[in-house]
């Protein structure tokens, strides 16, 4: 798989994992939440049985994401809390970012180091954007920062493909855009 294929991937992933609050469920509806995942889960696993390398990886990275994703939303659910949407927000975060890095383990080289280092990026902006939802506006700021810094990162590790006075220009070229 290529690196621009991966990379549209993890966008379309880590833009798929918004938790908001929901409608107020009861114990019983959350216990068979809970169960409809675990079943779930363990079906999407088997599935990935057939499956060899990376394939597997990413094939069990996915069932275990999707996963935290359902219970997630039934913890916020019947918690109801903005506390408990954030915990899901960040559990979902994390869980893509693994999908993300599996999908990463397809690659070599700078290409995959870029990749890890767009999927850390990714997570980062989706816990800062959750971060910044739950707090004040100061936790703007900060998550702008955080968010500068990951892209920053990204688009240093870009640069290790050049060499010379072409690494040189375009780390400057990365500093000058994110403010470093």
């Amino acid at each position: 798989m290529n690196r621009k294929l991966i990379c549209a991937a993890i966008a379309a992933t880590c833009c798929s994992m918004t938790l908001t609050a929901t409608a107020a469920i009861t114990k019983d509806e959350h216990k068979a939440a809970i169960a409809s995942a675990d079943a779930s889960y363990k079906s999407a696993k088997a599935g990935c049985d057939s499956l060899a390398g990376n394939a597997r990886d990413v094939c069990k990275a996915d069932a275990k994401a999707e996963y935290v994703r359902l219970i997630a939303k039934a913890d916020a659910g019947y918690k109801g809390t903005p506390a408990s949407v954030f915990d899901g927000q960040k559990k979902i975060a994390k869980a893509d970012y693994e999908v993300a890095k599996a999908r990463c383990d397809a690659l070599a080289g700078n290409d995959k180091d870029v990749c890890v280092k767009e999927a850390k990026a990714a997570e980062v902006r989706v816990l800062a954007d959750a971060k910044a939802s739950n707090k004040s506006i100061d936790a703007f700021a900060d998550a702008g920062e955080a968010k500068r810094t990951a892209d920053y990162r990204v688009a240093v590790e870009k640069c290790d493909t050049f060499s010379g006075a072409a690494k040189d220009s375009c780390i400057r070229d990365a500093k000058a855009t994110y403010g470093k």
